[in-house]
C-alpha cells in the first residue's frame, strides 16, 4: 500500500506546538484593514490554537 501524502496546503497553513496542538492564523488581516478598529487587527494578528473538533481532521490531513 502507498504511502499516505501530506496535504501541502495544511502543512503551509498549521504548526505544531511542543504539546501536540495546533496553531493557525487568524483570518481577515491581509486587506482592507482601514475600516477595522485597532483592537481587532491587534487581536486578529495572533495565533489561536485550533479547537477539538477540528484537530482531529487536520491530523488526518497531516498524517501525524
Amino acid at each position: 500500500m502507498p504511502k499516505m501524502k501530506t496535504r501541502s496546503a495544511v502543512k503551509k497553513r498549521f504548526t505544531v506546538t511542543a504539546s501536540g496542538k495546533l496553531k493557525r492564523r487568524h483570518a481577515y488581516h491581509s486587506h482592507i484593514l482601514t475600516k477595522k478598529s485597532n483592537k481587532r487587527k491587534r487581536n486578529l494578528c495572533s495565533y489561536s490554537v485550533v479547537s477539538p473538533a477540528d484537530q482531529k481532521v487536520m491530523n488526518e490531513l497531516l498524517v501525524r
